[in-house]
């Protein structure tokens, strides 16, 4: 092989290389989400939410069905706590099977059946344990049954995806 051909294929190595380099981090940078929580509106952080999520232009969005709180068997636990755990649980293995992190989802949806104040302290600390200090935007709709008898809790997700 000439030199002058072998210098051609290195450099192009180097700069499939550096571009490859170049677009994942350009990616990484075009999926992040944009929280709003106006300064003129209620705080709805402390509470595990935010007023609003900004989807980058020309990001992939994912639509995640709800995930409820069935274990690996399908077996629900009565407990409205350990299904709301399991349920948080489910969507990290859903958003991890598309690649994709709690940091990358913008909307969240939550149905909870038969619900009172007393529940609130434990939704508030299962989204703000999985998702940190991106809290994404969300809504609660109270609902008298679910889809499987004894499902007391789901959550289904938009999520921004490389």
């Amino acid at each position: 092989m000439s030199r002058a051909i072998r210098h051609l294929m290195i450099g192009g190595l180097i700069i499939m290389t550096t571009g490859v380099s170049t677009a994942a981090t350009a990616s990484e940078q075009a999926a992040k989400l944009t929280v709003v929580n106006p300064k003129n509106l209620y705080d709805p952080t402390p509470h595990g939410y935010s007023t609003a999520v900004i989807v980058p232009a020309g990001a992939r969005v994912a639509y995640i069905s709800g995930q409820g709180g069935q274990d690996s068997t399908g077996g629900l636990s009565p407990d409205f706590a350990v299904q709301v755990k399991q349920a948080y649980a489910n969507l990290g293995a859903a958003l991890e099977g598309l690649g994709a992190r709690p940091d990358q989802v913008a909307k969240l949806t939550i149905f909870v059946v038969d619900h009172d104040m007393s529940k609130l302290e434990v939704l508030t600390g299962s989204v703000k344990e999985m998702f940190g200090a991106t809290l994404p935007a969300q809504t609660l709709v109270p609902v008298p049954k679910l889809a499987v008898d004894g499902m007391l809790f789901e959550v289904e997700a938009v999520a921004v995806i490389d």
